[in-house]
């Protein structure tokens, strides 16, 4: 990653951002990782970090507590438990338990209920970890809840203090029964004991100190008190003294022992601190993304900006803790408009939209939430450049403009098109002409290098270049100029003008002056007037002829629904009118019994002509059926073979519906073995060969109950329509129903009643019917007898 100046993020106030993390972090750890953070590169890194810190902030949202508190650093302590014999300290087991009580919380908040699912990014931090719950019983089994050793971390330790309470009751009933007699005889001061050199003592006034045998372990500043150890408690003292001795060494061989016991988890634990640093930051990053309302934007694996209602974050934390309402800016930067060029009047807000736009893309590149909307999106930069304020160097003996120039030339050589370039005042810094002209140079060679720029200006040949160039945009800051106030809405498209004149005037400049700095300026301000109106004009018609292009493309896709819609109506009427055949050759087949009855009963009256002539009818009839079925499957694979042909186009598999060339049935390929296919046709299956197969849809109805049914709907289809009473609109709804059951059912004529009025429904009908387009043989008006013109009789194809 490559930042030039080195001191980009203060120009953007990235290191501002940086402290508001830092005070987030529960643990210096966590702090100093995140002071150190910068922009990473590879999107799955970024990816990652991002969702991180999204599923976090939705833990908060939802008081979803996740189970992290502070900890201590123990990696110095882990260092030295490398050492072979190294014995930790009673703090560094404390420190230690810790951590490995939040671990263990943190496995349990994994391990019950959904969590895993809900937070994945999270929980992938631990997935690679194990737990042993031995290491805290181990510890726990050596401190009590305080941090102190247990009684009875060992029977030694044990024993040792036993015998040190044993020997403590049989001091302190000593000590009172020689302080009784002491006091008796006003040997004692009046606070008669404490303890000097871990010794329990006698506080004996200096003309006493003869009289009490023992030995004088110090003195009041004064020298009026002695402090006597009385010779009947020495050796008790000396016993405690001794236990004490043992105490301290049975207690460093437990540690000692603890220590051997972890110091194979060494890793283990840098991991599991590791951990904790790590959730530490996203919860930082966490919190600071709830304070600024921030959302995760997409992102984009190659650079490009496009921002929705974005925030400058340091400007929208100022104006909520100051109850001010911050204004949110669209931006959008590709790879056909990768440069904008914005303009406007002095403090109106050019150089925050434009340090909105670095900052913004340095913060999703840390993985970092942003203030903008969930719909915004972010690519990925791998060089940051930035030329923002007063650069002039005493030591460098550089001027201002001399800075710039030097970051042009830097910019130049080092630029790509994953590059973001941040310049503000453009050109400024000398004298107008030369500066603008050089700018314009400057800008030009950025054009040609692809890279990704927000630019600020006051210059108008920087403008025009804009214009004429495409790959770069024009936008301004709006200024109202009936207040005289800049709104901070950032409008892309235009120009914008830097209201000088105005702004004189409402500082009370005396007008001859801007009268005659109005008549200086001339030919500039008119090229700016002109500038801003052609580009209007061009916005203007680049979205009418945006909006022209949506719509002819929203008509075309209604043609071609309309299209599908219409041919897999003619599909499903013809299949329908199929099944009807069908089923009329079924019927048919089904009274060959009693046909037969009726023939033998007229062959044994001798009735023979009669018998002929029934057979014959009969088979005419079945012939006749059959044709019909025929004819009709014809047309049906016919519609479908047109209406489907990436089916046709790709071969056949098991699964596929398929028509058989014998007959017109239709079925569903089971299995293929070379050549052949089984095809099952209801509870039948077959074998075809595969040239003898159609691809079908599917078909309408899996069975014959649902046939039947359908069918009995057709047959009581009533070909007769009252729209009488009816609005237009609900009229245009129960035409359309009502047509299209006639088609399903294969009506031949129908009878619409509309009434005779001023004829809107009458209107309302014929527009319907046009729809319908084919399926209509005629439309026409019966007798004055029959109706008139209030209905309307519709022939079908």
């Amino acid at each position: 990653m490559l930042f030039e100046p080195k001191d980009v993020f203060q120009k953007l106030e990235f290191d501002k951002v940086l402290a508001l993390l830092e005070k987030e972090a529960l643990t210096p750890l966590a702090a100093q990782e995140l002071a150190a953070l910068s922009p990473f590169q590879r999107f799955e890194e970024i990816d990652q970090r991002l969702r991180e810190t999204r599923e976090f902030k939705l833990a908060l949202e939802k008081n979803d507590r996740f189970p992290l508190d502070a900890y201590a650093d123990i990696r110095p302590d882990l260092r030295m438990l490398d050492i072979e014999g190294y014995t930790l300290s009673a703090e560094s087991f404390q420190a230690i338990l810790r951590i490995l009580l939040i671990v263990r919380d943190i496995f349990k908040y994994f391990g019950g209920g959904p969590k895993k699912e809900i937070y994945p990014k999270l929980y992938e931090i631990i997935r690679p970890l194990s737990f042993d719950e031995g290491l805290i019983k181990a510890i726990l089994a050596v401190f009590d809840e305080k941090g102190d050793i247990r009684p009875d971390a060992s029977p030694e330790l044990q024993r040792i203090r036993r015998e040190m309470q044993h020997k403590l009751r049989e001091l302190d009933s000593r000590f009172r029964q020689i302080i009784q007699e002491y006091r008796a005889k006003g040997w004692l001061s009046d606070t008669p004991e404490t303890f000097r050199n871990n010794r329990r003592v006698l506080a004996v006034p200096a003309e006493h100190k003869r009289k009490v045998r023992g030995i004088i372990h110090d003195e009041s500043d004064t020298g009026r008190t002695a402090f006597i150890e009385p010779d009947a408690i020495v050796e008790i003292n000396n016993d405690l003294f001794d236990l004490e001795l043992e105490e301290r060494r049975e207690i460093f061989r437990i540690l000692k022992a603890l220590s051997e016991q972890l110091r194979p988890y060494g890793e283990l634990l840098h991991h599991y601190l590791d951990a904790l640093i790590r959730f530490d930051v996203i919860q930082a990053k966490a919190r600071l993304a709830m304070a600024l309302r921030a959302n995760m934007p997409i992102l984009k694996e190659k650079p490009v900006i496009g921002i929705r209602k974005g925030y400058h974050p340091l400007l929208f934390l100022k104006n909520k803790t100051l109850g001010r309402k911050t204004i949110p800016f669209d931006l959008r930067l590709n790879a056909e408009n990768h440069i904008l060029i914005l303009s406007g009047p002095n403090a109106g807000g050019k150089s925050v939209a434009m340090k909105s736009v670095g900052l913004l893309q340095i913060m999703v590149q840390c993985g970092l939430l942003v203030p903008v909307h969930e719909l915004s999106e972010f690519g990925i930069f791998r060089q940051f450049f930035a030329d923002i304020g007063d650069q002039q160097s005493l030591d460098d003996d550089l001027s201002t403009y001399s800075s710039r120039l030097q970051n042009a030339r830097v910019f130049l050589e080092k630029a790509t098109p994953q590059t973001l370039v941040l310049i503000d005042e453009m050109g400024s810094g000398t004298d107008p002409k030369p500066g603008g002209a050089i700018a314009e140079a400057v800008l030009r060679a950025l054009h040609r290098k692809g890279v990704y720029a927000v630019i600020t200006t006051h210059y108008s040949n920087l403008k025009v270049f804009a214009f004429r160039n495409p790959g770069i945009l024009n936008a301004n800051m709006n200024f109202d100029k009936d207040s005289l106030s800049p709104t901070y809405e950032l409008r892309v498209g235009r120009p914008g003008s830097s209201y000088a004149f105005e702004i004189a005037a409402k500082n009370q400049l005396p007008k001859e002056l801007i009268d005659y700095a109005r008549q200086r300026s001339g030919s500039e301000t008119a090229v700016d007037d002109i500038l801003i109106e052609l580009q209007r004009e061009k916005q203007e018609l680049e979205e009418k002829l945006r909006a022209l292009y949506e719509k002819e493309q929203s008509l075309d896709r209604l043609i071609k629904t309309y299209d599908s819609l219409h041919s897999d109506l003619e599909v499903r009427r013809k299949r329908l009118k199929l099944e009807q055949k069908e089923f009329e050759l079924r019927q048919s087949a089904n009274t060959s019994r009693e046909v037969e009855k009726l023939i033998r009963q007229l062959q044994s009256e001798k009735n023979l002509d009669k018998a002929k002539q029934v057979a014959a009818q009969l088979r005419q009839d079945r012939a006749e059926k059959a044709r019909q079925v025929d004819d009709v499957n014809a047309e049906v694979v016919r519609l479908e073979e047109k209406n489907a042909p990436s089916a046709a186009a790709r071969p056949l598999a098991p699964g596929d519906f398929v028509r058989l060339r014998a007959g017109g049935a239709t079925g569903r390929i089971e299995s293929i073995k070379g050549q052949k296919a089984i095809v099952e046709l209801g509870e039948l299956k077959v074998t075809v060969l595969l040239r003898d197969l159609h691809p079908a849809a599917e078909p309408l109805r899996q069975t014959a109950s649902i046939g039947n049914t359908d069918l009995q709907k057709t047959a009581t289809f009533d070909a007769k329509l009252d729209l009488r009473g009816m609005s237009k609109d609900e009229a245009l709804k129960v035409i359309e129903r009502f047509v299209d059951n006639a088609l399903l059912a294969n009506a031949n004529s129908l009878r619409i009643l509309h009434g005779k009025g001023d004829g809107i429904l009458r209107r309302v009908v014929r527009q319907k019917l046009r729809e319908y387009g084919g399926n209509i043989a005629q439309v026409y008006h019966p007798e004055q007898n029959e109706g008139g013109d209030g209905v309307t009789i519709v022939e079908l194809a």
